[in-house]
């Protein structure tokens, strides 16, 4: 194997620059080649220091592939990449009109079903959820590449509140065709 697949940085590993906005489509090609390459069914008659490494290996790469995919996650492991180690369960804005909107937009989800169209109303909030997200990580990209990384920081938390949003919304709308389908 010509790279040291547990030296190398989760970006290094697939051969993608570090940079937030990344070629998904290159990055699951460079999964499956290195998959294909250190998957433990390949090591079974191997010696068991090989075997483990097998699975030490096919575990970073598995962890290097969910990191970037997740826009949150890759964001964080940038900035630790810079040395600004974050916990995401931990971290929160402080940005008091943003957690305003967000304790807003949580009630209206309580609510939601007894809106006269919940699926509409789920639609645009997704629809609007998406647009902030996308904001804010650009918002994140700008700031990473200008080596801002307190406002970096402050993006990832707004991003998570967003995922949250979006996760709870795509819940609600299973939830309600559910409901209508049974």
């Amino acid at each position: 194997m010509t790279k040291d697949i547990l030296a190398s940085n989760f970006f290094e590993l697939f051969d993608l620059p570090v940079a937030y906005d990344i070629d998904t489509g290159k990055m699951q090609q460079a999964y499956m080649a290195l998959q294909k390459q250190v998957h433990p069914d390949r090591f079974a008659s191997a010696s068991d220091q090989e075997k483990r490494i097998s699975m030490q290996q096919t575990s970073w790469i598995n962890e290097a592939q969910t990191t970037l995919k997740d826009p949150v996650q890759r964001a964080a492991y940038m900035l630790k990449l810079k040395g600004l180690d974050i916990n995401l369960h931990n971290e929160t804005t402080m940005d008091a009109a943003f957690l305003m909107q967000q304790l807003e937009m949580r009630e209206r989800l309580e609510n939601i079903k007894k809106e006269a169209d919940p699926l509409a109303a789920l639609d645009k909030m997704a629809k609007d959820v998406k647009q902030s997200s996308s904001e804010l990580m650009q918002g994140f990209a700008r700031a990473y590449e200008e080596d801002r990384l307190d406002d970096a920081r402050e993006y990832i938390r707004k991003l998570q509140f967003m995922q949250k949003a979006k996760n709870q919304i795509n819940n609600l709308i299973a939830d309600i065709e559910d409901e209508l389908m049974g």
